[in-house]
Parts: C-alpha cells; structure tokens; sequence
C-alpha cells in the first residue's frame, strides 16, 4: 500500500451555534472518497451519535450533517496533513496539525472530545498550547477498536451530553 503525504480534503462542519467539537484524527480512505468525516461504513461513529442522541440513524451527507448541527456539535480533525498508509493511524507521520481557531471563533465551543487516542495525542502536542481547552479522549469509534462493542461505545460516548469541562 502507497505511502502519501495527504492534505485535509473537506472543511469542517459548525455553525454559530456548536458549543461541543468533536476532534478525529485524520480521515480515512473512505471518508476522502466520500468527502465527509466517518464515511466507512464500518465506523460506528454515526450510530454511538444516533444512540447518544435516541435520534435515526443518518445515512445521507445532509442527514449526518443535521444530525451533528442539530446537537449543537462541530466537528474537525486535529490533522491538517500528514504521511499515512491508507488508513492506519499508526502509519502517520510528519504532521501538520489543523487549525482550530477559526472554529472557536466563529462558534461557542467550549468543550473539546477526541475520537481516539492518535486525535488527542495530537490535539495534546500541537493545538492545545494554543487553545488552552481541555480535551477529553473518548474511545475510538474505528473498527480497528475491537476492544469496545457498539454498546460499551454508546455508554462511554454518552459523556458528550454529561460533563463540563474544566479548563
């Protein structure tokens, strides 16, 4: 499998009124090809998000997007670019991280959950220095992530609606 040196392909997805960001990693094959965030379909970030929120699974772009916009979430990737292989979180290399700024800015985001541990180790180094908001590392919602059923994910997710956090 080619090794490539990938720039962000999509922009992120706030408005105003987002108080919460969810942060991933960097996308993956399927979600560059779809042009959205969580697009292969063995994720299970869309369905923890439709069992947090007791909503219908969103299965178009648009539906997704209204499902996230309709919460009051945002989200991004902490990765602007990187050397990965395909998908493999533990192929990156030579990051460069996203800026978020623009995102806390233009929104009332005070909370910040990473998608996996790559994302906040990310977020950690590069982008909190900068932010000075806590982030809280979530489980992955990957298939990768076989350690976590849907169930146990749905449980562990569930703290986007529950917490505070401290800056």
């Amino acid at each position: 499998m080619d090794t490539n040196n990938i720039i962000h392909p999509f922009p992120p997805l706030y408005n105003k009124n987002s108080d919460t960001l969810i942060l991933g990693s960097f996308p993956s094959v399927k979600s560059r090809e779809t042009m959205f965030f969580y697009g292969h379909p063995q994720n299970r970030f869309w369905k923890v998000i439709a069992g947090i929120y007791n909503d219908k699974l969103p299965l178009s772009i648009e539906e997704k997007k209204s499902i996230i916009l309709n919460h009051n979430l945002a989200l991004w990737d902490s990765i602007h670019s990187c050397t990965i292989t395909g998908s493999s979180d533990s192929s990156v290399k030579n990051v460069v991280p996203n800026d978020i700024s623009g995102i806390i800015n233009g929104s009332k985001i005070n909370r910040i959950f990473c998608n996996g541990t790559l994302s906040y180790t990310m977020y950690m180094k590069y982008i909190y220095p900068t932010t000075r908001l806590t982030a809280v590392k979530l489980p992955s919602t990957s298939p990768a992530n076989a350690a976590y059923s849907l169930e146990k994910l749905i449980s562990e997710w569930k703290s986007l609606n529950k917490c505070t956090i401290e800056s």
